[in-house]
């Protein structure tokens, strides 16, 4: 150890090498793979840590962060440097109070795309302008948002262990969208249940909108005539944003043919008939040979 001014200076040693530590996947140039992990990577580069991200990213890839949870507002790790033991790390988001999580909850309520891209597991590419309409950020914006702590001698902040676990954490976004959430205070079961609160409420209120049609047996006399709303429709078919957007919803079906699940091959059908059908309302020749 060397004296420099006030700080004390920590000669670099190699980190003690971890058996079945979290490697990240990716081996070289970005880490995360969706535009939410990339976002989560890009703010946190945007706070010009220098080099501390890079060595941090080092120890992702070698594997010296031994484990990572994800709480409501809080991420506690461990991450083996060059003593003994594992160092403690902690890193602090603030949650987003109720008000601005029901604010921000009927805005994304208000979109159906939001919610059924959330339902199925995807974060809507367009999820900030949700949380910017409330007035909020769903990603940190500077970097005294994240209050982070290491129990090694380090005096830097964050340290390469702490960066470490901000790398891995991308990762862990690729795999759950939710934890996200979860660090900014809601769980997916919070989410989904607003969205679904939101809809019911929505349906309740077309149902009492709906009460003023006439039932069918007074409407028997005409009921067959076309009318002239029909002189002016026009059906326009286009691609689903969310693709098998059901059959990702329920999952998995309790049987298979041979190895395949049936899910999986509904949803290969699906997508043939949906470009079938695309095909013959645009005037295409249609079939599988022209898919």
């Amino acid at each position: 150890m060397v004296r420099w001014g006030y700080w004390e200076y920590y000669k670099p040693e190699k980190p003690k090498e971890v058996k079945n530590g979290i490697k990240a996947k990716s081996k070289r140039g970005e880490i995360g793979t969706t535009w939410w992990s990339k976002r989560w990577i890009a703010v946190l580069e945007s706070f010009s840590m220098g080099t501390r991200l890079t060595r941090g990213r080092s120890y992702a890839r070698k594997g010296q962060v031994i484990s990572i949870d994800v709480r409501e507002g809080t991420v506690k790790s461990k991450v083996q440097g060059s003593g003994s033991k594992p160092y403690s790390v902690t890193i602090r988001m603030d949650p987003i109070s109720d008000a601005d999580w029901e604010k921000v909850a009927d805005v994304m309520a208000s979109k159906a795309i939001f919610a059924a891209k959330l339902l199925t597991g995807e974060m809507p590419a367009d999820i900030e302008d949700a949380f910017a309409e409330a007035g909020i950020s769903l990603f940190p914006v500077k970097l005294n948002d994240l209050e982070t702590d290491c129990s090694c001698p380090d005096w830097a902040n964050p340290c390469k262990h702490i960066a470490a676990v901000y790398y891995l954490l991308a990762e862990r976004f690729d795999e759950d969208p939710f934890l996200i959430f979860k660090l900014r205070g809601r769980t997916k079961e919070d989410i989904i249940d607003a969205l679904r609160k939101r809809r019911v409420s929505d349906a309740s209120a077309e149902e009492e909108e709906g009460k003023s049609v006439k039932p069918l047996d007074e409407c028997m006399d005409s009921f067959w005539e076309a009318g002239d709303a029909l002189d002016s429709f026009s059906v326009n078919p286009t691609r689903p944003e969310v693709e098998a957007a059901v059959l990702r919803r329920l999952g998995d079906a309790p049987f298979s043919i041979s190895k395949d699940n049936i899910a999986t091959l509904l949803s290969k059908a699906y997508t043939v008939a949906g470009i079938a059908a695309l095909q013959r309302a645009s005037g295409e020749v249609g079939g599988e040979e022209g898919v």
